[in-house]
C-alpha cells in the first residue's frame, strides 16, 4: 500500500465527560457538571490574562484564599441533583400552578374583597419587600459566581431564579391590587422604594442585606446568606406573611408563599444541609469557621429580625412582636442545628 492510498488512523472520539476520572459512567447530572469551572486554582491566574489584573487578584483573594477551602469540591452533590433542563422542567409545573391559582382568584374578584386595613399593610409592610427580594437575587449569583466547583455554583444559580421567580409574582400583586382596589399607591415604586429605605421597621433587614451583599469571601458569604440572612427572611415572608394573609382572608397570597416555602425555600435548605455537611465532614474544623461566621453576623440578623416582626404585629389579627420574633429566630436556630453546627 502506499502513502497515497493508507487510511488515515482513526482518531479517538472524545467525551463530554473526558475529565471523569471513576470507572463507570457519569449520570447527566455529573456529565455536565464535573470540573465546568476551568479557571479555579488554575496556575499562575484564574484567567488568562496578567496575574496582577484586579479581577485575577480578586478571585485570588476570595476565592482561593478563603478560609472556608477543601482539596476536593467535585465530590459535593446538590440532594435533587438538578441540571438545568431537570430545573426548568420542575419549576414550570410550579409556574402553571401559581398561573392558575391567580386566574382562579380573579375570576373570584378577590382583590376587590380584601379588607381596607389589610391592604393598608400590605403597602407598608409587605409590597416594599420586591427591593430586597432583588437584593436576595444579586446575593445569590455573586455565590454562585464564586464558588470553587460548578455542583455548588448551579445550586445557587437556581436559587437565584428561585428569588426572581417570588419578585415577579409579588410584583404582579402590588399592580393588581393597584388597579382592582382604585389604590394606585400599592404598585407605586417610588413609594415603595421610599418605604424600603426610609421606614424604620425595614431598615435592620437594609442593613442586613447591604453588608451582606459585600461580604466578598466566598465561604462568609454563604454563611451570611444561608445561614443568617436567608432563614430570617423566608420564614417572615413565607411563613408568616401566609399565616397573616388567611387571617385577613387573602388565601391567593397564603397559597402564593406556600408554595414559594414547600419548593424553592425547601430546596435552598437542603442544599444549605449539604453543602455543610460536605465542608465539615472532609475538614471538621470548618465547623468552628462556620459557627465564628453565623456569630458575626447575628447580631445584624437578630436587629433585622427584630424590625420584621414589629411590621408584622401591625397587620389586623396578627400576633404581638416578641412571639413573631421568637418564631424567627427559631427558625434561624432550627436551620444551624440541622446543619449540625
Amino acid at each position: 500500500m502506499t502513502a497515497m492510498t493508507a487510511k488515515p488512523a482513526a482518531r479517538k472520539q472524545k467525551k463530554t465527560w473526558s475529565l471523569w476520572t471513576e470507572r463507570r459512567l457519569p449520570s447527566e447530572y455529573e456529565a455536565v457538571t464535573y470540573k465546568f469551572h476551568s479557571h479555579f486554582r488554575r496556575a499562575p491566574a484564574p484567567f488568562e490574562l496578567s496575574e496582577n489584573w484586579s479581577i485575577n487578584q480578586f478571585y485570588l483573594r476570595n476565592r482561593e484564599g478563603s478560609r472556608l477551602t477543601l482539596d476536593d469540591w467535585e465530590g459535593y452533590r446538590d440532594p435533587l441533583t438538578y441540571t438545568y433542563r431537570r430545573y426548568v422542567t420542575d419549576q414550570k409545573d410550579r409556574e402553571v400552578y401559581c398561573d392558575n391559582l391567580i386566574d382562579e382568584f380573579e375570576r373570584q374578584d378577590s382583590y376587590r374583597k380584601l379588607p381596607a386595613a389589610w391592604l393598608d399593610f400590605l403597602g407598608q409592610s409587605y409590597l416594599p419587600v420586591r427591593f430586597p427580594g432583588h437584593a436576595m437575587q444579586m446575593s445569590a449569583a455573586y455565590v454562585a459566581q464564586m464558588a470553587p466547583s460548578a455542583f455548588v455554583t448551579n445550586t445557587f444559580y437556581f436559587q437565584m431564579g428561585n428569588e426572581m421567580r417570588r419578585v415577579q409574582r409579588q410584583a404582579y400583586l402590588a399592580k393588581a391590587l393597584a388597579l382592582d382596589t382604585g389604590r394606585p399607591e400599592l404598585a407605586d415604586s417610588n413609594i415603595a422604594r421610599t418605604v424600603w429605605t426610609q421606614a424604620p421597621q425595614w431598615q435592620g433587614l437594609r442593613e442586613l442585606i447591604e453588608k451582606q451583599l459585600i461580604a466578598y469571601d466566598w465561604g462568609e458569604a454563604f454563611v451570611s446568606r444561608n445561614l443568617v440572612l436567608r432563614p430570617i427572611f423566608d420564614h417572615v415572608f413565607n411563613r408568616e406573611i401566609a399565616d397573616l394573609a388567611r387571617t385577613n382572608d387573602d388565601d391567593l397570597l397564603a397559597l402564593l408563599h406556600d408554595d414559594f416555602r414547600n419548593y424553592d425555600e425547601a430546596y435552598a435548605v437542603e442544599t444549605t444541609k449539604a453543602l455543610v455537611r460536605y465542608a465539615t465532614g472532609k475538614v471538621p474544623e470548618h465547623a468552628v469557621l462556620l459557627r465564628e461566621w453565623v456569630a458575626k453576623w447575628m447580631p445584624l440578623g437578630e436587629r433585622a429580625a427584630r424590625g420584621l416582626s414589629e411590621a408584622l404585629s401591625t397587620a389586623p389579627g396578627a400576633d404581638g412582636a416578641r412571639a413573631i420574633l421568637e418564631r424567627t429566630m427559631t427558625a434561624q436556630a432550627r436551620l444551624i442545628a440541622d446543619c449540625g453546627l
